[in-house]
């Protein structure tokens, strides 16, 4: 499990227990980037009860669900029950699902949607798999707001099919989900999306700045991003070379149709590499790189049943088809390292913190940058320095900005005139722009940090008349073992 799995689990928690959309029972906060996966987890309180391993079931129940699916759509493929397997296998692996069901998050739901989805949209005369399609997309926007790329692209492509009806059914069943929560969420905060999406995503303000959003979307983005070389950049070789052999001999609209799924999600990977994330555990990609063995896999079904024969007759295809094995394996060794220190990381760091201040703290005044676990296992007034869990720090952080003196002078001024306690943050967030009047009082450091953002979190009084206490709390809270406390004098 990651951080971030614990921001679900806190809003669920408070959404059943206090009706309170918010990472804290105090006040609204749209810092969950899953409202659907949220709400959830909140039913499943409301009937269970309140505990951290609810996000383990539900992901292990749509990974299952997920491989039934891509059993039925691989079995439309091929007729020997090995190729099926591996089919499947490969699929699983090369999204690195194993991993995604073990951090707790949205994304295997994601998958499992878009699965379907890509399931019923290969046979859409069927009016089970009509229904199927729409309900999918139905819900998918409100699982990932990247789901919003697919419907446009989807959309397009319909439209040059002339199918317009279709293309319109698309876009107004995607997007009414999304437009009624920006709606809601806009009437609470004066934003239409997310905290998350409105901190981490890119977004064009068409003003002086305009030339510089354009080389970050488009350079670092995208054609200088290494991430994207890492996953997106073979698969989609494979499908520009099947799509362009065909530019002789077909149509426009017959390449399209043959070729359909390979250009969405094709066009999906340069969409999502652009505007969204390419980052750590794949998780934000591991629905694209599904549909791409899904498109890709029945292109190659000649390699499946006569692998010989076609790695003779297509040599640059299996040259690519290698190429994504490696990537695999490289996904493979980086997984390894997750399953090995990634909940150890988060156990170390994250849930000794929320210990920490549950134990001294539980209703204090807390700045905090990463706030899963310290506001699940607590009930503390938060202040999120990132902007996830607190709309006041969102200025400071949209678009990607990076601290600066005048986040520092707001830092200073709010925290002292709202009477916070202590600060417990990653001081590198802040480019040494750290309020002067906070002073320092502990580190702790964990070894082989995977899944959390630095090796290092720093305690701070920020009310001077705490720091004597404070310090003899750090001393006599037992932290985990592989914890190294150091006391700042």
């Amino acid at each position: 499990m990651i951080d971030d799995a614990y921001i679900h689990l806190a809003m669920a928690k408070n959404l059943a227990l206090y009706d309170v959309w918010g990472v804290t029972k105090y006040k609204f906060s749209s810092t969950s980037s899953s409202p659907l996966f949220t709400y959830v987890l909140s039913i499943l309180i409301k009937v269970s009860g309140n505990n951290d391993l609810l996000s383990l079931w539900v992901n292990i129940f749509f990974g299952v669900g997920t491989v039934y699916f891509l059993n039925r759509y691989f079995s439309g493929v091929f007729n020997m029950a090995k190729n099926i397997v591996f089919s499947v296998l490969f699929t699983l692996f090369f999204s690195v699902l194993h991993v995604q069901i073990l951090s707790g998050m949205e994304h295997v739901f994601h998958v499992f949607l878009f699965v379907v989805n890509i399931l019923c949209l290969s046979n859409l005369k069927s009016r089970y798999s009509v229904f199927g399609f729409y309900l999918t997309l139905l819900l998918m926007g409100l699982v990932r707001f990247e789901s919003m790329f697919y419907f446009v692209i989807l959309a397009f492509l319909f439209l040059l099919i002339k199918k317009w009806k279709d293309a319109f059914g698309i876009l107004l069943i995607g997007f009414i989900p999304i437009v009624v929560f920006c709606y809601f969420n806009y009437q609470h905060d004066g934003y239409l999306f997310p905290n998350s999406v409105i901190v981490k995503g890119t977004r064009f303000t068409f003003d002086s700045h305009f030339p510089h959003q354009l080389k970050t979307v488009f350079l670092d983005n995208f054609l200088l991003n290494i991430s994207f070389y890492k996953i997106g950049f073979f698969p989609i070789m494979m499908c520009l070379i099947f799509i362009i052999r065909d530019f002789r001999t077909k149509n426009f609209q017959l390449i399209i149709n043959d070729h359909f799924l390979l250009i969405v999600i094709s066009l999906l990977m340069v969409c999502h590499s652009m505007f969204a994330d390419l980052k750590g555990m794949f998780r934000y990609e591991a629905y694209i790189l599904t549909g791409f063995s899904m498109a890709l896999i029945p292109k190659l079904k000649g390699l499946f049943e006569h692998f010989r024969t076609y790695i003779k007759k297509e040599l640059i295809i299996s040259g690519l088809v290698l190429a994504n094995i490696f990537l695999l394996v490289y996904k493979f060794s980086f997984a390894h390292k997750m399953l090995i220190d990634g909940g150890k990381n988060i156990y170390e760091q994250q849930i000794q913190s929320a210990r920490f201040l549950h134990s001294y703290y539980n209703e204090s005044k807390i700045v905090a940058n990463d706030i899963g676990a310290v506001t699940y296992f607590t009930n503390i007034h938060l202040l999120d320095m990132a902007g996830l869990g607190s709309k006041e720090t969102i200025v400071f952080n949209e678009n990607k900005r990076w601290a600066d003196k005048q986040f520092q002078g707001f830092l200073t001024q709010y925290t002292i005139t709202n009477d916070y306690d202590i600060a417990i943050i990653y001081e590198a967030w802040l480019q040494n722009h750290i309020p002067e009047n906070w002073k320092k009082v502990a580190e702790l450091k964990i070894n082989n940090p995977i899944t959390v953002a630095r090796d290092k979190v720093s305690i701070y009084s920020i009310n001077k008349n705490n720091i004597d206490k404070l310090k003899q709390h750090v001393r006599n809270f037992k932290w985990n073992r592989n914890v190294q406390v150091t006391i700042v004098d």
